[in-house]
């Protein structure tokens, strides 16, 4: 593994163990060259999964970008991080092993959407503001009006 302050190409693993939703490895490294610590999350890929997108555009799936608008839509709630983290990891693990190599962004919204809903109704919200691109508030106040209240918040 590159170390990410000098590039040398060899560190050393000194700590192992799994994420709390056991979705992954985090390993705790030390380069050989500077001595400087980092740390990696090793997770397993079923296989390379292609998100199309509306224009017509072919881009790989990319987890981060999953993981920060979900947290985006969840930021400032009272929201478990190992919970997004399992929604995170449970939309991933759909889409890897469903059989398909390409997959629409609109499944991909639909599926965080139905995440969201039972998780916070707020950031259901959130994320469907973004999602269906709601061009005035009326569109926002027509949404959230059908929108459950999750958890007796």
């Amino acid at each position: 593994m590159r170390c990410p302050f000098c590039s040398h190409e060899d560190s050393q693993v000194k700590d192992s163990r799994p994420t709390e939703d056991n979705g992954a490895i985090r390993r705790r490294r030390q380069c050989e060259a500077c001595g400087a610590r980092f740390t990696t999350f090793e997770r397993i890929q079923l296989r390379e999964v292609w998100v199309l997108k509306s224009e017509g555009r072919r881009e790989p799936f990319e987890r981060d970008k999953l993981a920060r608008s979900i947290g985006i839509a969840c930021r400032k709630r009272p929201i478990d991080a190992v919970k997004m983290e399992k929604l995170v990891s449970g939309i991933q693990r759909q889409l890897e092993t469903s059989g398909e190599s390409e997959v629409q962004a609109k499944t991909i919204g639909e599926m965080v959407m139905d995440g969201l809903k039972g998780l916070d109704s707020v950031a259901y919200i959130r994320f469907a503001s973004v999602y269906k691109d709601f061009g005035e508030a009326r569109d926002f106040e027509d949404f959230a009006s059908t929108v459950k209240e999750v958890g007796g918040e």
